[in-house]
Formats: C-alpha cells, structure tokens, sequence
C-alpha cells in the first residue's frame, strides 16, 4: 500500500514500517513540521488486546488521547516528542487537525475512486491515510474544514457527500503506524514524500471527493 521514494531525500521520510514509534514520530516532527501527540495505547491481557484507557468497549482502542487537555500537549519540538515516547513506548502516534493541515475523510470505496480521479486529473495531491476502519483521510491546507460544508454544496452532492468528514480544529487523526485495536493498523495510501510537501487546498479535492461519494451511495 506504502508508495516508495529513491534517493537520499527518501530516508528522511517518515516510512511506518519497520521503524519504532518513537522514531517515526520524531520524524514526523522533524521532516513534516506537524504537532504531534503521544495517545493511548494496547495492552495485553490474557492474550487480549485492550485500551489503556480500562474501558473494555473503547471504541478506538489504543489510538485516542488520555486527556482532556490534549490539544495543549501536542508538540512540534523534537526533543519533546522523544521524551514522550520515553515514558510510554507503545503509545499512538496522533496528529491534530486544525494546525498544519486539516483532513477529509471518506469511506475507503470512494476515496480510492476520488485517487484514481485525482491522479488522472493531475491534481496535486498531498499525503492520505487509510485506516482499519476503511477511511481514507486527505490532508489539506488548514482551513479546509472550515469551507467543506461551502464547497459541497456549492458541487451540489450535498446529499450524496454526507460520508465526506472534514476534521479541523480541535480534531485530530491516528497517524501510521497506529494500531487500532484488532482492526490493523493505519497506513498510508500516499505516504508523506518530499514532492506532497506543499499540501492541496481542499477546493481542489472537494468535487472529486463529492463526485466518488455521489459514485458510492
């Protein structure tokens, strides 16, 4: 699913398979600029995986915050995302909405429709997570959340789009390699790269979103 790079650029990316957690949120720190936060985590008991948080019903297990006051703790520094992870190894890696980007989020069907669209479109494109629950998230440039519900309407598929999410301020969403869960883990459908540094705007994304989701229903 990852797509791959070549060349010494392509080592500095975050790749979520086969490094740590602390390493690949250090990196996402470092070469994506983007505030990260350390969440909860899976613990095993009796071969059992559950939710640090002691609920045996979490609906997002071992990949929400632990606190209330999460938006504040979020960081870009480095060295603090290093001290995180220090004093929880298995915790997720979260990436809050609203700051260097926001995310639309569409069920798995249409968003590999919309990427296939996208491509043939040539849009820009920036990095878009697929997660266990068959969601596709397209990161934006913030403020994207904010126009959404405008651009839809304006397309005029409003009815149809109604599984088309934009997540913003005070959002935020499971970066890879999280696991949720026994779901599987997050992954990236396009993994951050040094050419979808510059992310699109969601005025961009939105009609062929809309278009796949009318495409899907």
């Amino acid at each position: 699913m990852d797509e791959t790079t070549a060349g010494p650029e392509a080592a500095r990316i975050p790749r979520p398979r086969g490094g740590s957690l602390l390493e690949t949120a250090v990196a996402y720190a470092e070469e994506r600029h983007w505030d990260v936060l350390a969440g909860s985590w899976l613990e095993d008991v009796g071969g059992v995986r559950y939710c640090s948080c002691g609920d045996t019903v979490c609906p997002a297990p071992g990949a929400h915050p632990t606190r209330p006051d999460w938006a504040t703790r979020a960081t870009g520094s480095p060295e603090v995302v290093r001290e995180m992870w220090r004093e929880q190894p298995s915790a997720s890696i979260l990436l809050p909405t609203g700051r260097t980007f926001d995310a639309l989020s569409v069920p798995e069907s249409a968003g590999f429709l919309a990427l296939a669209r996208m491509r043939r479109m040539d849009l820009n494109l920036g990095p878009v997570t697929l997660t266990p629950d068959r969601r596709m998230q397209f990161l934006v440039l913030p403020g994207g959340a904010a126009k959404a519900p405008e651009l839809v309407r304006r397309v005029g598929w409003a009815a149809a789009a109604r599984d088309l999410v934009a997540l913003g301020e005070g959002r935020y969403l499971a970066a890879p390699p999280t696991r949720i869960g026994s779901r599987g883990a997050v992954q990236w459908a396009c993994r951050p790269t040094p050419a979808n540094r510059w992310l699109p705007d969601a005025e961009e994304l939105i009609p062929p979103l809309a278009y796949a989701c009318n495409q899907d229903c």
